[in-house]
This record gives structure tokens, C-alpha cells and sequence, in this order.
């Protein structure tokens, strides 16, 4: 079973995500600062992280992205778990690299439905076995090798951005409806929070700079994907 860090400083939050997450045979490891969960990563890398972001000696923030600095914690997967409720806090986790975020307060089902949808993207991610390399217009996804290039610059993208563009990438000039984005690139039709794919949307958009105005948004929709820069619609 999947082996889940915890990082957070509030006992009662940390004791029900302890025990919700043992009640469904996860293997966790709770801790209440960055010192002490960046030594256990050090002995053992879990398949997944619930990030605080305010912590007493280092915020969530700076943890992510110290992660997606080194190769060795690259690709862990890393969902923040955030009192701010702020457009612009949200857009940060995201892009300082957390592919999913929970609002406090959360239900147990929602943190339970997040954590086995990103665990199994996860999964499956670690057994794809792909050459593929896709292009449209200027923006160029290389599966094998996870990179993404606009022209001769490369773009670093979150594990859900990544998946996200591909989707769309392979579905090019066809409109996705939110839903189908959901379920394809969360693995799930867990609908507590509508924000998800338009926010990660938003972050793709600026990661890929001009690029990113082949992403239209097709209002009431969903999004679609072309080589023209165009606008929304």
C-alpha cells in the first residue's frame, strides 16, 4: 500500500488525516515541520505528500519547491492543503509545483477522493512506456522523455500540468468539456471543487507564455487546444 507523507503543524487536522488515511490502509508518516519531514525524505521518498502551507519554520511553498528542485523528489506527488482560499494563493501552490490543492476545511471523503486520484495517475504514469511526441503549433510534449518545449525553450510543467496538455494535445481542435478533463486527468468525477481545471488551466496558459493562447476557452464548455494563437470564444 501507498506510503503518505503528512506535514502539518495543527495536531487535531494532522490526527484526523492520520487516521482517515489509516481507516483506508495507506502507511503514513505524520510530521509537524519541514526540518523533520525533509530528514525521513532523505531515508525514504513516499508516493505521496499533504503539504501545509503554514508552517512554523518553513511555509509549504518553499517545501514544493525545494521537491521539484532535485531529481531524486522530482515526480513526487504533492497536494497542498491551504486556509487561504485567494485565486492568487491557489495559483502560487500550483505554481511552485503541487499538482492538486485542498481547502480548508475539507471532508474526508474529498481528501480521500484527491489522494487515490493522484495516487493512480501516478501509477499508471510510472508504467507508460511511450516514444510518443506530439506537437501543435509551436508547443512540442515529448511523453518519454516528460519534457515540453515551446520553440527552443523548455517549459516546466507540475505532473497534473503535464497530463492536462497532453490530453489536450491529443484531442487537438476538439472542445473538452471540464468533466471529461476531470475524469481523464484526475481519475476522477469528484466535482467538491469546480476551480481545479480552469486554475490549472490558467497556470499552463502562463507557464507556456504566448504559446499558451492556442489553449481557448470555450465559454460554458470547456477548453480546446489548436496551432493558431486564437481567442476565446
Amino acid at each position: 500500500m501507498a506510503l503518505i507523507y503528512i506535514v502539518e503543524d495543527d495536531t487535531s487536522i494532522r490526527e484526523i488525516e492520520m487516521m482517515a488515511l489509516k481507516n483506508s490502509n495507506y502507511t503514513v508518516r505524520a510530521f509537524e515541520n519541514a526540518a523533520l519531514f525533509f530528514k525521513k525524505v532523505e531515508e525514504e521518498l513516499p508516493d505521496l505528500v499533504l503539504l501545509d502551507i503554514m508552517l512554523p519554520d518553513e511555509d509549504g511553498y518553499t517545501i514544493v519547491r525545494k521537491l521539484r528542485a532535485e531529481a531524486r523528489t522530482r515526480k513526487i506527488p504533492v497536494i497542498m492543503i491551504t486556509a487561504k482560499t485567494s485565486e492568487m494563493d491557489m495559483v502560487k501552490g500550483l505554481d511552485d509545483g503541487a499538482d492538486d490543492y485542498i481547502k480548508k476545511p475539507f471532508s474526508v471523503m474529498e481528501l480521500l477522493s484527491r489522494v487515490r486520484a493522484l495516487l493512480r495517475r501516478s501509477a499508471e504514469d510510472s508504467t507508460e512506456s511511450s516514444s510518443e511526441k506530439l506537437i501543435v503549433g509551436n508547443i512540442m510534449l515529448d511523453d518519454e522523455r516528460h519534457v515540453v518545449n515551446t520553440g527552443d525553450k523548455a517549459v516546466v510543467l507540475t505532473l497534473k500540468e503535464f497530463e492536462l496538455l497532453r490530453y489536450l494535445m491529443i484531442n487537438e481542435n476538439i472542445v473538452l468539456r471540464r468533466e471529461a478533463i476531470m475524469r481523464v486527468v484526475w481519475g476522477s468525477d469528484f466535482e467538491g471543487e469546480s476551480r481545479t481545471v480552469d486554475m490549472h488551466i490558467k497556470t499552463l496558459r502562463q507557464k507556456l507564455g504566448e504559446n499558451g493562447k492556442q489553449i481557448r476557452t470555450i465559454r460554458g464548455v470547456g477548453y480546446s487546444i489548436g496551432k493558431e494563437i486564437g481567442e476565446d470564444v
